[in-house]
C-alpha cells in the first residue's frame, strides 16, 4: 500500500489551514477592492440629510446651515412676520407659489413651509446665484416703507419676502427655493429628507 505511510491528521491539518489562509487572502483583497466601489466620505457628505436645532433659535432669528454644499436658512418668524405675509401678495410675482419646482407639496401654502413659525430656505438667489442678505427690520431707509422683512439680493437688487417670495419688477424670475425636509422632533428639523410624508 503506497498511502501507508501518510499521516491522514497532519493532511487534514494542512488543507484546513491553507483554507483558512487563502480564505482570508481574499476577503483582504476583496474589502479594499469592494470598498472603492462605495462612495467617499467626502461624497456622502455632501449630499447627506443636515440636523437642524432650533430649540435655541429667537423668534426673528435665521440659523445657517450647509446641505449639498449650498447654504440653507431657517428662519424662526414671529407672530408680526406671519401676519404681514398676506398684505405683499399684490407686490409678488408668484404670491402662491405655483412654480412646482420650487417648494415641495407641502410647503405650497401661504407660509411655504410645514410649520408657519419655521422657514426653511436654500440661500441662493434664483438670478445669478448669489446668496441674498437677510434684512428683517420693517421699513428700512434703503428697502422703501413698504418693506415688511425678508431678504435682498446685493448683486442685482432682486428682493424676497419672509416666505422667500419674489417681488416684481426684480431680476430674480422665481421664489426661492425650499428644499426637503421635515421636524424629527419638536426641536429637530432634517434638511435633506421629507420624512416621505406630506
Amino acid at each position: 500500500m503506497a498511502n501507508s505511510g501518510v499521516d491522514k491528521n497532519r493532511r487534514r491539518f494542512l488543507i484546513a489551514t491553507t483554507s483558512v489562509v487563502g480564505a482570508a487572502g481574499t476577503a483582504a483583497l476583496a474589502y479594499p477592492f469592494l470598498g472603492s466601489m462605495s462612495p467617499s466620505a467626502r461624497a456622502l457628505a455632501a449630499g447627506a440629510p443636515v440636523e437642524v436645532d432650533v430649540s435655541k433659535s429667537e423668534p426673528g432669528q435665521m440659523l445657517r446651515v450647509v446641505w449639498r454644499g449650498k447654504p440653507v436658512w431657517v428662519v424662526n418668524r414671529t407672530e408680526e412676520m406671519l401676519a404681514a405675509l398676506p398684505s405683499l401678495d399684490s407686490k409678488l410675482k408668484d404670491p402662491n407659489s405655483q412654480v412646482v419646482t420650487q417648494q415641495p407639496e407641502y410647503a405650497k401654502n401661504a407660509y411655504r413651509s410645514r410649520e408657519a413659525k419655521y422657514l426653511v430656505l436654500v440661500g441662493i438667489c434664483t438670478h445669478l446665484g448669489c446668496s441674498p442678505t437677510f434684512r428683517p427690520e420693517v421699513a428700512p431707509a434703503d428697502l422703501g416703507a413698504d418693506w415688511k422683512g425678508g431678504w435682498y439680493c446685493p448683486c442685482h437688487g432682486s428682493r424676497f419676502d419672509l416666505a422667500g417670495r419674489v417681488f416684481k419688477n426684480v431680476p430674480a424670475g422665481t421664489n426661492l427655493e425650499v428644499p426637503p425636509y421635515y421636524f424629527k422632533s419638536e426641536s429637530t428639523i432634517l434638511v435633506g429628507e421629507d420624512g416621505g410624508a406630506a
